[in-house]
């Protein structure tokens, strides 16, 4: 790391000097910095006039806060920036302060020197782990930690669910920076570049600020120069380390600043999470035009099958418990893990089977790249209905540099999801025995997902109304498979909330061999499951809630 650079170097030429006071002059030209307390950040001020040698005119009106401090004595530094350096006063004390119509102006006498500092606006100030800065972004909606800044942009660590979110936003977005000491900083940045880390369950996210004014450039400039100076602090090993950064010093009373756990239901829920994880940061890539990584997707199909094979039943409650995320990374995790565990009894080859559960999981990423108001549309004309096709194939031809997938599953998982038997579906109006079995298959379990989701023109179905919808069309849905889904499953399948004759409520967490209920969570809301509920009942013990009454529909992320 360079040194801190609180080294200006001393400008004594007369003339100089004064070139450098004129562009604090200008309009939003100069701020005050005090020397001591808790004010060290930048405040505004103008440069109101001078006399060259004699004295500065300052107009304080907009921070009368500091006003008394001034009066006293109290010295500072006015601040500014020159085509390519920063420049700053030696400090200044204040001579006469009074009101003349309305605003508050002090006089100082004018400075002898100026001290100016090479602009480094690539520079990227590295903060340590101790130093926490967070950072907000859409009014709050993404919450993360800084992790560089310079005065062009930042680099900014979020929680990996967090891409599908930035994935949606392709405007600027409102980053909003808060400093230990209670400082808010607030500028429009785009996201330029993303770096997925699944296993940290983190995306590193670089950013490059909008349009910014001469303020915000000074405040930018003071805060890279603050970072680097706080780090510096913990390098030095004499014995008089510099004082700690006004920036870095938390407000006195406040709780230092730490970052939130994620709590998760069960452990197997925060294992699947970092599936979820991948899918969030793989919408994020296929929105910035990138592919699907080959060698990511196969080590996330592995883990996930790895999952499956160790406790389905965990598996299946964990997927209703996931925190909020994309619906469309929520469905495909659903849709993967159910599919799997239907047609896995079928005794494929392990190659095939990894095959479809990748698939799966991504299959109905490529409406990411459809247009919002097509994806929120409460209606669909014929033009749009067939715009809204076009994310079959965009996925599929995504797919397309992993080569290890089976070419006949992804057809058939991707493409055949919306293809229907009497050849109603979608893209290619496949119908009869032109249907692959897997697709049959694929239709059933992505339609039970799917119409249990809120939709912008329908609420989610209860699952009882699903599977009736399911039987009553068999010219369209493959009834070997929807009976064989309906038995597999049952109508009260794990991870669905149960009202009870006693009224109690309880999450299923286990089935028997006849699909009777052997487990459950109880709870006392209509919620997403979370670790504190009640106790957990099976066997004997279910008998004192009675019998079974009704599934409740909880809404899905």
């Amino acid at each position: 790391m360079a040194p801190a650079s609180d080294a200006f170097t001393p400008v004594e030429s007369f003339r100089e000097c004064q070139e450098l006071l004129d562009c604090l002059m200008q309009a939003g030209g100069a701020s005050l910095q005090l020397e001591q307390g808790e004010h060290q950040h930048p405040l505004p001020v103008l440069v109101a006039d001078m006399v060259p040698g004699e004295w500065l005119k300052l107009d304080i009106s907009a921070i009368r806060e500091v006003a008394g401090r001034l009066k006293r004595g109290e010295a500072f530094r006015l601040l500014g920036q020159a085509p390519g350096k920063m420049l700053r006063t030696p400090p200044l004390v204040v001579s006469e302060c009074r009101e003349v119509e309305g605003r508050l102006e002090c006089a100082v006498a004018y400075p002898d020197a100026m001290e100016v500092l090479q602009r480094r606006d690539s520079f990227r100030a590295e903060l340590r782990l101790n130093m926490e800065v967070a950072v907000t972004l859409q009014g709050g909606g993404l919450k993360g930690w800084l992790r560089n800044l310079s005065v062009d942009g930042a680099q900014v660590e979020l929680p990996l669910a967090a891409a599908s979110q930035l994935a949606a936003d392709t405007a600027l977005l409102t980053l909003e920076m808060v400093f230990p000491d209670g400082t808010h900083f607030a500028i429009n940045a785009t996201l330029r570049h993303d770096r997925p880390l699944v296993e940290r369950q983190l995306i590193q996210a670089g950013f490059q600020f909008g349009p910014r004014n001469a303020q915000q450039e000074r405040e930018l400039w003071y805060f890279v120069r603050e970072i680097e100076r706080e780090a510096a602090r913990y390098e030095e090993e004499d014995a008089h380390p510099r004082a700690p950064s006004a920036l870095f010093k938390p407000r006195p009373g406040q709780p230092a600043d730490g970052h939130e756990a994620v709590s998760y239901a069960t452990p197997m829920t925060q294992r699947l999470a970092r599936l979820s994880g991948y899918l969030d940061s793989q919408l994020l890539a296929l929105k910035q035009g990138r592919g699907v990584e080959a060698q990511a997707l196969s080590r996330q199909a592995d883990r996930l099958l790895a999952l499956l094979d160790e406790d389905r039943e965990a598996l299946l409650f964990a997927s209703a418990c996931l925190p909020p995320t994309s619906s469309l990374v929520h469905h495909g995790l659903n849709v993967a893990i159910r599919l799997a565990d239907l047609v896995g009894r079928q005794r494929m080859p392990q190659e095939v089977r990894k095959a479809l559960v990748a698939s799966a999981m991504v299959h109905d990423l490529g409406k990411a790249l459809l247009p919002e108001e097509l994806r929120q549309a409460r209606q669909l004309d014929d033009d749009q209905y067939r715009a809204i096709q076009a994310h079959v194939g965009w996925i599929h031809e995504r797919l397309a540099g992993c080569g290890w997938l089976s070419e006949a599953v992804t057809r058939a998982v991707v493409t055949g999801a919306n293809e229907r038997l009497d050849g109603s579906g979608y893209p290619e109006g496949l119908a009869g025995d032109r249907l692959h079995e897997l697709s049959r298959a694929m239709g059933v379990v992505d339609v039970v997902d799917a119409m249990g989701r809120a939709r912008s023109d329908r609420e989610g179905w209860t699952l009882e109304a699903i599977y009736r919808h399911l039987l009553s069309h068999p010219g369209r849905f493959d009834q070997t498979w929807v009976k064989r889904y309906v038995r597999h499953f049952g109508v009260m399948p794990v991870g669905s909330l149960v009202r009870f004759a006693s009224g109690h409520l309880g999450w299923v967490l286990s089935l028997d061999d006849q699909g009777a209920i052997r487990r459950v969570w109880l709870t006392d809301a209509v919620a997403l499951p979370h670790r504190e509920m009640g106790e957990r009942l099976e066997a004997a013990e279910l008998a004192r809630l009675g019998r079974p009454v009704e599934t409740l529909r909880v809404p899905l992320p």
